[in-house]
């Protein structure tokens, strides 16, 4: 069995003040192998929370959460993580990048090099292999840490809001990538994100979650994934399927944004 299952899992956090901050109450789901989730929500609802349990960084306070039947309790080289900024070494070359992880492992330099080179085509970036990291854009590295993360074969690709920085038009492009590496690989990815209209493009499955505490308040199945290795990915989002769940969750999210300053208050 090789699915991400979360069976009934809790966070809970003790407060500067001395109260306790429930992250995460009862998150249960299961993720198949092959899979894209898309995880959205407004600010404090547990996102970034439920990824680091994932990648093992940190501890639930109770539950588990398991991958390929195996419980998760800290990192592991089943599972990749691609950040915000890329978390590169920007004093290395663009290879020696993404060779980090193979060298680490002391595998065979000349099939490491082979590697290197079909993954740098894979992310558009062949050709650059001697190129100091940071020459690169911001759209460019995160390419690197793509192709940094999946060298190593991961069953489980986490990314934490990996587009977050980057222009309209180089998200836009990346994004396109995002997909046609899913296509490619055949991995399961979990996606972290500020942007509904993102949410809704990469998410074969997406989750809403609401915050205090922070749960899944609801769950879409969705078509644009695919329809988006084929089409453009502007032409989808001016779907009416598309631009109705745009608002629908918009208004949800701020409906729940409006509740935590009514609370707040």
């Amino acid at each position: 069995m090789s699915d991400l299952i979360s069976n009934d899992l809790n966070m809970i956090f003790k407060s500067p003040n001395g109260g306790v901050v429930h992250a995460l109450k009862d998150i249960k789901f299961t993720l198949k192998k092959g899979q894209l989730l898309t995880v959205l929500g407004p600010s404090g609802c547990g996102k970034t929370t439920l990824l680091n349990i994932i990648a093992g960084f940190i501890r639930p306070t109770s539950g588990q959460i398991t991958l390929n039947g195996n419980e998760i309790n800290g990192p592991g080289v089943e599972r990749g993580m691609v950040f915000q900024q890329g978390a590169l070494f920007e004093w290395l070359t663009v290879a020696e990048n993404v060779n980090f992880g193979l060298r680490m492992k002391k595998e065979d330099p000349i099939i490491t090099a082979q590697k290197v080179e079909e993954w740098l085509n894979i992310v558009g970036l062949q050709g650059l292999n001697n190129t100091p990291t940071y020459q690169l854009s911001g759209g460019m590295q995160q390419r690197v840490a793509l192709a940094r993360c999946l060298i190593n074969n991961p069953d489980l690709i986490l990314m934490d809001e990996p587009l977050g920085a980057l222009d309209a038009l180089t998200r836009e492009k990346m994004q396109y990538l995002i997909l046609k590496i899913w296509k490619e690989t055949g991995k399961t990815i979990v996606l972290i994100t500020h942007s509904v209209e993102e949410a809704l493009l990469l998410g074969e499955k997406l989750y809403v979650m609401a915050p205090r505490p922070g749960r899944i308040h609801k769950e879409y199945n969705l078509p644009f994934a695919s329809m988006g290795l084929k089409e453009d990915l502007r032409n989808i989002k001016n779907l009416k399927d598309f631009t109705s769940k745009r608002e629908e969750i918009l208004t949800m999210i701020w409906n729940m944004e409006e509740e935590i300053m009514g609370k707040d208050n």
